[in-house]
Parts: C-alpha cells; sequence; structure tokens
C-alpha cells in the first residue's frame, strides 16, 4: 500500500462542500469515483480542509491509499480526465510516507476572503467574490482585524453546527489589501472552526459600513455568544489557498 498527496484547486460553486454528502455532489466525491475509474481501487481521499458548500480552494491538500504502483506522468493527466468537465482540477500529485496524513499533519492553513467593493454587479466575478455596494471603510476594517489576532475564544463566530471539540483557536496573522474595487483579506491560523472565517468577515463588514463601532465589534466578540454575531459573508468569496506542513 503506497500513500499519495494531492495539490487541489477546485471552483466550489455547484458542490456542497468538500466532504461527501448523501444530499449532493462532493469534491470527495468526484475524486474517489475518478480514482476508481482510473485505478479500479476504491480509495478515501482525506482533505486538510473540510471547505463548506460554494467555498473554493487554490491550494487543497489531500492524500489516498493505493496498492498499485502508479507512474506520475500519466496517473496525473489520466486523473484530471476522468475528472472530466468538473471545475476541479489536480496540479500535484507526489508520493509521500505512510505516516503522511494531509489534515492532522497541515501545521498553517490560510484562508483568503475577497470582496469586490463597487456599484456595478460583477460578471467576471460572479460567484467568486462577495459584492458589497456600500463604500467601506478600509481603515475600520483593519482595525477590527488586528483585536482578532492571537489567542482567542471564538465561540461567537462558530457555527451552530461545529463539531471541534473547543473553541479556542490561534489566529497567526491577518493580512488586509485593497487594490482599487478590490479587498482581500487573508486570515493564517493552525486551524480554524466551522463558518468562523465567514463570520469573521461579517463583523468586519459592519465595521467598515459604519454598521458597528469598534466598541459593538468588541462586545460581539468578547459575547462568546453566536447570536451577538453579525450575518456571515457568503461563501463564494472564501478560498482555501495554502496548507504548510
Amino acid at each position: 500500500m503506497q500513500r499519495y498527496k494531492l495539490l487541489i484547486e477546485y471552483d466550489g460553486t455547484s458542490f456542497v462542500g468538500w466532504q461527501f454528502q448523501k444530499n449532493g455532489l462532493s469534491i470527495q466525491e468526484v475524486l474517489q469515483i475518478a480514482i476508481f475509474n482510473l485505478s479500479r481501487e476504491k480509495v478515501i481521499v482525506m482533505g486538510a480542509g473540510r471547505t463548506d458548500a460554494g467555498v473554493h480552494a487554490l491550494a487543497q491538500v489531500a492524500h489516498f491509499d493505493l496498492k498499485k504502483k502508479i507512474e506520475k506522468n500519466k496517473f496525473l493527466p489520466g486523473l484530471n480526465q476522468h475528472i472530466g468537465n468538473k471545475p476541479i482540477t489536480i496540479l500535484k500529485i507526489n508520493k509521500v510516507s505512510k505516516k503522511f496524513h494531509s489534515r492532522f499533519d497541515a501545521k498553517i492553513r490560510t484562508y483568503q476572503y475577497v470582496i469586490i467593493n463597487r456599484q456595478s454587479p460583477l460578471a467576471l466575478q460572479k460567484n467568486k467574490a462577495w459584492h458589497i455596494r456600500k463604500k467601506l471603510d478600509i481603515e475600520a476594517i483593519k482595525k477590527g482585524a488586528k483585536l482578532l489576532l492571537g489567542t482567542h475564544d471564538f465561540s461567537t463566530f462558530r457555527s451552530s453546527s461545529c463539531g471541534a471539540k473547543s473553541p479556542i483557536k490561534t489566529i497567526k496573522n491577518i493580512f488586509i489589501k485593497k487594490n482599487k474595487d478590490k479587498i482581500i483579506i487573508k486570515f493564517t491560523s493552525q486551524s480554524f472552526l466551522q463558518q468562523q472565517v465567514r463570520s469573521m468577515v461579517g463583523c468586519l463588514k459592519y465595521l467598515g459600513e459604519g454598521k458597528w463601532k469598534i466598541s459593538n465589534f468588541k462586545k460581539s466578540f468578547k459575547s462568546k455568544s453566536r447570536i451577538k454575531c453579525a450575518p456571515p459573508a457568503p461563501a463564494c468569496g472564501l478560498y482555501l489557498t495554502k496548507v504548510n506542513y
């Protein structure tokens, strides 16, 4: 039995998320079917991040075990061919140690959230960014983001269906960049709670558009109460961009 590591890019718009579900097609299911059709072996593909429905990935990492030895030069194009016209592509495949685990060995995960802040509707970036018409105050957003850095109880930003044992997480870095009407917010942590990034962005948006003052943001965060959270940002603007081991 040999373990293989995948680097994957996908558009999550039409999927129910990474993880296999009965109510629709997942990225995991597409990959497992493609690997079976190519190798005739049933496998379980384990991902580094369980992205939700509508969330995209520029560099998702996953692994699977196969009895057969594969030729990388043939397996990579063959796997992409079996994926077909679905918006998923395998960027790399590598043989790794049997001890490697894409999820549990991950040291750092980076997600980015994309906002297009303009009046005109989206054409090219529809389903790829959050379209916000009201002009956002980027400095107010940066002030709020600073409060999220470090180790905290992030219960306010935690989905009610989150299965994590603890709400305590450490945000190592937040990078915010504005270029014309495009705002990118990058979050770096070892791991995140379910809907944590989208919920934090939703609260930062309230700050940016003046619905909240910084005191309101602090109260929401310190309350550790989900009902005090602003509405989460939509899934379409969220991307898993990097996983470090």
